[in-house]
């Protein structure tokens, strides 16, 4: 289910206006890295409830080790957004918020505000998470950029 027909579903089906509107970027500063980015988050997170939020030692793209922020939901899967780097490209997450008295809220979306810098993750009555992102495309598009988002099912 895409991004927009998740909205529509929460909504009982009649469009609602986006709380955050998707951002439109230049063509030398994305490739539809970030905005594919916002949606796969989305697919995962929406109608559900955050349980935690941390920091976790991963894996890195290539070598090494990155850093990750781990969502645990409420149906127990584990959804990693991992932060990347390739050279002068890069994705991190920078700091996070939760906010502990609307974590009882289902997510109904997620959107971007600041050039995808500042991400909501949003329910019903505002957001329950806030993250600041830091990223660049580099010499745009040769190397790579954004998260990765990996979605582990509950054991």
């Amino acid at each position: 289910m895409s991004y927009d027909e998740h909205l529509i579903s929460m909504a009982g089906g009649d469009r609602e206006p986006e709380r955050y509107p998707t951002e439109i970027l230049g063509d030398n500063d994305d490739d539809g890295t970030m905005p594919d980015n916002v949606a796969t988050l989305a697919d995962h997170v929406v109608g559900h409830r955050i349980v935690s939020a941390e920091r976790e030692s991963s894996p890195g793209r290539y070598y090494g080790t990155t850093t990750a922020l781990v969502l645990t939901l409420d149906n127990g899967k584990r959804v990693a957004l991992r932060d990347s780097d390739d050279c002068c490209a890069y994705t991190a997450i920078e700091s996070f918020l939760l906010q502990p008295d609307k974590v009882d809220h289902a997510i109904m979306g997620v959107g971007t505000t600041d050039g995808y810098t500042k991400w909501h993750i949003y329910a019903d009555l505002g957001d329950v998470m806030e993250l600041t992102v830091g990223w660049s495309c580099g010499n745009p598009f040769y190397y790579g950029y954004g998260f990765d988002i990996l979605v582990q099912d509950a054991p």
